[in-house]
């Protein structure tokens, strides 16, 4: 897998170095650089990267115009390299696979590029079930029904969010959702309780709920998500309710609407 890389800085020095950084990486392939955030948003539109590393600080259009310039086409990822760490939230919050700060360390890009691996690996894996379906939907009808299960047993998992970046309290945190036990909804604010934390993001359930996998995380009441494998008791109750035992031992109630989720557990 070739990932095709395009350097934005306006400042020459600052390319050469990531050039030479990223040399030992041969699946890196470089294919344009650019100097300021207009030939940047240029170069993506018609290049189409697969990765830009971009500079925050550029006279005329910054790091984050650029990303503005791109609403209207498929973003590729995103990598800010800047010489000021007082960009980091924005940076996160723009959705960028990571923040390196100049001199970039070596150690530090090899572990970004393998973040950005992954995150390739799962977005083209998504992609390649996608075209065959509109190939099968075209041609043989009837096959999509099998389609349909091969892509939710094979690739279900790579669309759905592993780790979940959330700014609390003038923080980033980036937290693994497998570590998430439960979600409460509080309005357009979202209580993400992981045994032994809990977070605040600003988002809203039904936005939240189509970044975690529906196959782990389900709804058990109106306004509560539960992670099923941090089940690890089912209580009766009355008029058909139920109690789930979580693993830090927080009982959650599954109202009756939701009663099926309980089948999942009774075999």
């Amino acid at each position: 897998m070739t990932i095709r890389t395009i350097l934005v800085d306006d400042e020459p020095l600052a390319i050469q170095g990531l050039e030479l950084r990223l040399q030992p990486h041969e699946d890196v392939e470089i294919i344009d650089t650019c100097s300021n955030g207009r030939e940047a948003i240029r170069s993506i539109k018609t290049n189409k990267p697969d990765l830009v590393f971009l500079d925050i600080q550029m006279p005329g259009f910054d790091g984050f115009s650029v990303i503005q310039g791109l609403m209207e086409v498929e973003p590729p990822l995103f990598v800010f390299v800047t010489a000021y760490s007082d960009h980091a939230l924005r940076a996160f919050e723009a959705q960028a696979v990571d923040y390196l700060m100049k001199p970039v360390d070596e150690a530090r890009l090899a572990d970004t590029l393998e973040r950005v691996r992954q995150r390739l690996t799962e977005k083209r894996g998504v992609e390649e079930v996608e075209k065959l379906k509109e190939v099968l939907a075209e041609v043989a009808p009837d096959a999509m029904e099998n389609v349909d299960a091969v892509g939710d047993d094979g690739h279900a998992a790579s669309r759905y969010e592993k780790m979940i970046n959330i700014k609390d309290r003038g923080q980033i945190f980036r937290v693994d959702v497998d570590s998430i036990e439960k979600i409460d909804a509080a309005g357009d604010y979202m209580c993400i309780y992981t045994g032994d934390n809990t977070l605040i993001l600003r988002e809203t359930m039904k936005d939240l709920e189509k970044r975690l996998d529906p196959r782990r995380f389900q709804r058990v009441h109106r306004s509560t998500i539960v992670n099923l494998d941090q089940v690890r008791q089912v209580k009766p109750h009355t008029n058909g309710e139920c109690f789930l035992v979580l693993g830090s031992g927080q009982q959650v109630k599954v109202s009756r609407s939701y009663r099926d989720v309980v089948a999942r557990f009774v075999h």
